[in-house]
């Protein structure tokens, strides 16, 4: 069964025709690893934080698309959800917490969508301020760590703000030989491959490839302070 046919399954089973039907939907039948789960959760929350200014426009959902690629023929399935979004009152911090639920024991996957949803309102070049709150939001329902919050932040809007240490999680008196090892650690977690595992589909591949690139220039740049002395 391909994606689409499991995410057409996802949205039959919510025979209510609600966002949180499908929702429900997903946890009822508990899919893990599943492209499927959270290509929806991540179209859901996009749908939400897209609806924050106002109505969801056709124009989103092509932006959306820039993004998230998917066939033509799969359009009208994405569209489904945006217009369950649009129609359904319940606000993003609800939808939050139910993709936190439904992927509780996976806080890797959970860092992931937090990193989509960063692209997608970054998507204009500009962090809005109600944009920001959303993704607050989302980092709070997720139960995100904080050293989660600053790599996946840093590796949207620069490290410049950013404690390099905080970004790799490790003391400031951290040794050479276990920093290299929490380094390598990271590394192996934000793999692409490892990416891939969790259930992200392979067209969100540039999520790992931002988010390696923080931890680069954060372990890079301790590795120049400390030459410094």
């Amino acid at each position: 069964m391909t994606l689409w046919e499991r995410i057409q399954a996802l949205l039959e089973a919510a025979r209510e025709q609600t966002l949180g039907a499908v929702m429900e939907a997903m946890r009822a039948r508990k899919f893990r690893r599943d492209a499927a789960a959270f290509s929806i959760a991540l179209i859901a929350l996009s749908a939400k934080m897209a609806k924050a200014d106002g109505i969801v426009t056709d124009d989103e959902i092509e932006a959306f698309g820039d993004f998230f690629t998917y066939p033509p023929e799969e359009a009208s399935k994405v569209r489904m959800i945006y217009q369950l979004a649009q129609e359904d009152v319940s606000g993003f911090d609800l939808y939050a917490r139910q993709v936190g639920d439904l992927f509780r024991d996976e806080a890797l996957v959970l860092e992931d969508v937090l990193d989509c949803l960063f692209h997608i309102a970054l998507a204009d070049g500009i962090l809005h301020p109600k944009e920001l709150e959303l993704l607050r939001e989302a980092y709070a329902a997720f139960d995100l760590t904080p050293t989660a919050w600053r790599r996946v932040k840093a590796s949207h809007t620069g490290l410049e703000k950013e404690d390099p240490y905080a970004v790799l999680d490790v003391p400031v008196e951290i040794s050479e030989e276990d920093l290299k090892k929490a380094y390598r650690t990271l590394v192996k977690e934000h793999h692409p491959d490892k990416i891939i595992a969790r259930g992200v589909p392979e067209n969100l591949i540039k999520i790992s490839e931002r988010r390696m690139a923080a931890i680069n220039e954060a372990y890079e740049k301790i590795l120049a302070e400390r030459a410094q002395g």
